[in-house]
């Protein structure tokens, strides 16, 4: 690397302040490389020996050999098989900034192991110079990714050239203690994320069940469960869409390239890809505007509508609050409000019952949509403003609990990437 690189990072133990700089070593000096499987076919896969499969060595920090995929290995049962201690690296990709990634044999295999041809294998000379747990997250450092990332060769897909890795330089502890100190604090915090996501996943289970509980399911007309003041309400009002709620489409402005602004003057521009991160479906800011003008060609919508997609993620209902316009790839939803409580509405349009409706009434190839036809055929249940209001106000605090979870989640995911650019040396630019 031309640029040089400080060999003392800014956050360090107390008891190993006095140890001096890192060591700077070639990856070359850590051990050496070896190969994944070689001259396998399309047939060898299915059944035999065990082997690690590229998604796995781009997705995990550690190796679950629970994951893995079997190779009928034949006569080369020797070849190339991983052992404790073993960084494996992925060698392409289709970003420079996802070229490179490593993830760590931190125990012995039970059996003989493998690894796919499109990875390869560091394997370290000495275990005490290099520990697994340090070198998972050494792999994963700052440091380290501005440096591989930029040998990543390419254009449409990326390459890692072996002989361009192994001259990387990285910084490492001269003792093996501050090595495991590192390590155990960085993996008491992703136990800690681990755990909180394990709640995570607790939270939106029981509000599926709920979902399912407390709906009408297809077929019938009452939900399993009902709170107590309800009981004795009688059935629910199952009527086809059409009658509840009318769908208005959107409208975009072509080509709306010419529409895109950056002015303060600009409109919101709406569109399905604002969703990609939303749990909650509230859609709360969007990542382009179109001009005045271009707003006059589209339709406009207000904060607290609701809004449907009826193409891509088709079927999700979402919450507006931002003021907009929308595109043909949008329904906006509007007088409902004789029959439906706003927040009910949206958890009922969410539904498990209403999402197995779309999907098994959309067209389409490779992009699926549903058109207002079938929006308007589906069956709604509906009951009493007071009970879906009950059901709302049940379903919003348990959303509400996920999101302070999802919240608390990425604190502590923005607190380890400052450990992580903490903990070890910086490249001086």
């Amino acid at each position: 690397m031309s640029k040089e690189m400080n060999l003392i990072p800014e956050l360090r133990f107390p008891e190993f302040a006095n140890n001096g700089k890192w060591d700077n070593k070639p990856i070359s000096k850590l051990g050496e490389t070896v190969n994944g499987l070689s001259g396998k076919k399309g047939a060898d896969f299915g059944s035999g020996r065990p082997y690690v499969q590229y998604k796995q060595v781009f997705d995990k920090s550690f190796i679950d050999f629970t994951e893995c995929g079997k190779v009928d290995v034949g006569e080369n049962e020797n070849q190339n098989q991983l052992q404790l201690g073993d960084i494996l690296f992925t060698t392409s990709s289709e970003t420079p900034d996802e070229v490179g990634f490593a993830s760590v044999i931190n125990k012995q295999p039970e059996e003989p192991t493998y690894l796919n041809s499109f990875c390869f294998i560091l394997r370290p000379n000495d275990l005490n110079e290099i520990n697994p747990g340090f070198s998972r997250y050494l792999f994963h450092s700052p440091i380290y990714r501005k440096s591989v990332s930029a040998i990543a060769q390419g254009s449409t897909r990326y390459n890692l050239s072996k002989k361009a890795f192994l001259k990387l330089r990285v910084p490492v502890p001269s003792t093996p203690e501050e090595q495991q100190k590192i390590a155990s604090c960085l993996s008491s915090l992703d136990e800690l994320i681990a755990a909180h996501n394990d709640k995570l996943d607790a939270l939106k289970d029981h509000k599926k069940g709920l979902l399912q509980n407390l709906f009408p399911q297809e077929g019938e007309t009452v939900p399993k469960v009902r709170f107590p003041e309800f009981e004795e309400d009688g059935e629910w009002e199952l009527k086809p869409f059409s009658k509840f709620i009318k769908l208005y489409r959107g409208s975009s402005p072509r080509p709306i390239r010419e529409y895109l602004t950056k002015e303060e003057t600009g409109v919101n521009w709406i569109k399905i890809g604002d969703t990609s991160s939303i749990t909650d479906f509230v859609i709360r800011s969007v990542s382009e505007k179109i001009t005045p003008k271009g707003a006059e060609k589209s339709r406009r919508v207000k904060k607290g509508e609701l809004i449907l997609a009826n193409s891509m993620s088709y079927g999700s209902t979402y919450l507006l609050e931002v003021e907009g316009c929308i595109y043909d790839g949008w329904f906006v939803l509007r007088e409902y409000e004789e029959h439906f409580d706003k927040q009910f509405l949206l958890q009922l349009l969410n539904s498990e019952y209403t999402q197995g409706q779309y999907k098994r009434f959309a067209a389409g190839g490779i992009v699926q949509n549903i058109s207002s036809e079938i929006v308007y055929s589906i069956t709604l249940s509906k009951t009493s403003k007071e009970e879906q209001q009950k059901i709302s106000s049940c379903l919003s605090a348990l959303d509400e609990l996920i999101t302070a979870q999802q919240e608390k989640i990425e604190q502590l995911q923005q607190h380890k990437k400052g450990l992580m650019q903490g903990l070890f040396p910086k490249i001086n630019d």
